[in-house]
């Protein structure tokens, strides 16, 4: 059962999410995910207001004219949002925590698509699958999903990437656009990714705080691991301190970094306190340009 907080929470992040689709991410998305190029017709000659991108260079020279290439814009799409809700994501240095960034970024995601007539899932995880939503169409499935995502109390605490993808690769046959969203500080997740990869159009997107890499002088501190309890004093106040904190958290970034480069996969990187809708935006933007190239 709801409580009458969890709904007003529930309808802000609606109408937040829902402005933000309609001014600024919905038009990027299809561009980004439905674009010339997903699924070939035929080809026949150039006419004059042909798009020139579109020519077949190859046909052109046998036939000794101009010809174009015609697209069907792709099939609805089914798109699957894999949550990280381990106890890391509780964190936040700012007045939102990553877990209230993850619920405006999926329920972003979630509209654009079913303003797109896209299908949407959802699957939280922990150290284990917390929850699944098979993928429907519609404002009302979204909003449940959105519902879910906010309300839903992990039982778990720690997180185990790799068994989450490995459980998307089982559960989805057809291919899907998957955004992994997630702080990705767990590891071993590489291998299953990759095989996602293969089949899906996987997006990984990457929610972190400036003070995972960052720690502030304050002097004696005492730090607690939100997956496993285990907790530490440290002192801010030395230099080397947060130094070496500040290197881990640089090396952590680029590990990941490097690990996505080698199976081909670029990430959408978010940081709570800082707008979200640009990253986005330009995440898209991007993939647009790559697809007309």
């Amino acid at each position: 059962m709801l409580t009458s907080d969890a709904i007003k929470k529930i309808r802000r992040i609606e109408i937040r999410t829902s402005h933000i689709v309609q001014e600024a991410v919905a038009g990027r998305y299809l561009s980004a995910f439905k674009g010339r190029g997903m699924e070939f017709e035929e080809v026949r000659p150039y006419a004059d207001g042909d798009d020139v991108r579109t020519i077949d260079w190859n046909v052109s020279a046998r036939a000794g004219s101009p010809h174009v290439k015609l697209f069907k814009e792709e099939r609805e799409l089914t798109v699957l949002l894999a949550i990280d809700l381990s106890g890391s994501l509780s964190f936040g240095s700012h007045a939102q925590t990553k877990r209230e960034l993850v619920a405006e970024v999926a329920a972003t995601l979630a509209f654009s698509a079913t303003r797109n007539n896209d299908k949407v899932g959802l699957l939280l995880f922990t150290d284990h699958i917390e929850r699944f939503v098979p993928p429907r169409k519609g404002r009302r499935h979204v909003l449940r999903i959105v519902r879910d995502l906010l309300a839903h109390q992990p039982v778990g605490h720690g997180a185990n990437l790799a068994a989450a993808i490995d459980e998307v690769n089982r559960m989805q046959k057809r291919r899907a656009v998957v955004f992994v969203v997630s702080d990705f500080l767990d590891g071993g997740w590489e291998q299953p990714m990759a095989i996602a990869r293969r089949r899906h159009d996987v997006i990984p997107v990457r929610i972190f705080d400036r003070r995972e890499q960052e720690l502030p002088s304050v002097g004696l501190i005492e730090l607690e691991d939100a997956e496993n309890g285990s907790r530490r004093v440290v002192d801010t106040a030395s230099r080397s301190v947060r130094d070496a904190f500040r290197r881990a958290g640089e090396l952590r970034a680029l590990q990941f970094e490097t690990a996505l480069r080698r199976i081909k996969l670029e990430p959408l990187v978010i940081q709570t306190g800082v707008d979200y809708v640009e990253p986005i935006t330009a995440y898209f933007r991007k993939r647009e340009a790559r697809s007309v190239r």
